[in-house]
């Protein structure tokens, strides 16, 4: 298989009702649809599951108005594993979903690897210079000496590298096969349609390669906060993932640099030149009390404009200040 394509992400240029219960909410008014898109030529997308939220109207102020400051359209979710409330603006609205993707294909390795298939992650992959593609700092020339499961995971998830992710992808059957972990997490809206880079190519209409951030922030919880009885994935396996967004290299703008000092975060983000898309996912450990699932996902109004990561810490701030104001649970 050629992997060989043109765009990178750093370059220079999830419902089912037994998920839901496991989120901490059963009843709670759907967030508000999101406002047509000025960009598009279409009405923004909804998800068939509304993500239940308090979506306040500070909260709302506050994202439309940096918004409007800095031309970029935010969707995000908070989600506070200890209460079981969630903010968010634009919830149910679809986005690229560019590199996040790769958290969720290391997770659906891990969990292929427990049930199915022992020693998969000790297991060493070769390629070859055919297969490599931009903005693969780790994997860059190691083809012929090769790298096991859980390395090319490590790489995938800590440095973005986009020639691990696609071996990862590989080993899942390609995107149709991360799609399919997607729908058993319970998550009807998300999809991958292509490997890297090819998938970062967005324009505001593209269905391809496309999440809200609801349906992100469903199937990420049951892969990092999960129950020990019954989340996606053992405990053993839910900490290696954990520990792999802990040590992630990509994220120091963006989630971890609009949260108060002593949290500890472990996210993934995603980036294009495209409309200028950054993104960011994390589960963020306050220094007391439970996590919290943030999911941020951010383009530009111009389609040649710059990823904002002050937009997205931005975001993450104001969020998480919201979760701590007296509210309904979600």
């Amino acid at each position: 298989m050629n992997l060989t394509h043109l765009r990178t992400e750093a370059g220079p240029r999830m419902g089912a009702l037994l998920l839901a219960l496991l989120l901490g909410g059963t009843a709670a008014c759907a967030a508000p649809a999101p406002a047509p898109d000025p960009a598009s030529d279409r009405p923004a997308v909804t998800s068939a599951a509304p993500v239940a939220a308090d979506a306040t109207p500070a909260l709302t102020a506050t994202l439309r108005k940096l918004e409007r400051e800095r031309a970029v359209r935010i969707g995000a979710v908070a989600y506070d594993t200890g209460t079981g409330r969630t903010v968010a603006h634009r919830a149910d609205e679809s986005f690229p979903i560019l590199s996040v993707f790769k958290a969720f294909a290391c997770a659906a390795v891990l969990q292929k690897a427990r049930r199915t298939d022992p020693g998969l992650m000790e297991r060493t992959v070769h390629w070859t210079a055919a297969d490599e593609v931009p903005n693969s700092p780790v994997t860059e020339g190691r083809g012929a000496a090769g790298m096991t499961m859980a390395e090319l995971c490590h790489a995938t998830v800590t440095r973005s590298d986009n020639t691990a992710g696609n071996l990862v992808l590989k080993e899942l059957g390609g995107p149709a096969g991360l799609t399919r972990f997607f729908r058993s997490l319970g998550d009807p809206v998300t999809r991958l349609d292509r490997w890297e880079p090819e998938l970062n190519d967005w324009r505001p209409g593209e269905r391809r390669d496309t999440t809200t951030p609801a349906a992100l922030r469903r199937s990420f919880v049951p892969l990092v906060a999960g129950p020990d009885d019954g989340g996606a994935l053992v405990p053993a396996d839910r900490d290696r993932l954990n520990a792999w967004l802990r040590a992630t290299e990509t994220g120091d703008k963006r989630i971890r640099a609009g949260l108060p000092d002593g949290w500890t975060v472990g996210d993934k983000t995603g980036t294009t030149s495209s409309y200028g898309g950054a993104h960011d996912i994390a589960i963020a450990v306050p220094p007391s009390g439970a996590p919290v699932i943030l999911v941020v996902l951010t383009r530009r109004t111009a389609a040649t404009a710059a990823p904002d990561d002050a937009a997205v810490a931005a975001t993450a701030g104001a969020l998480v200040r919201e979760l701590r104001q007296p509210g309904p649970r979600a």
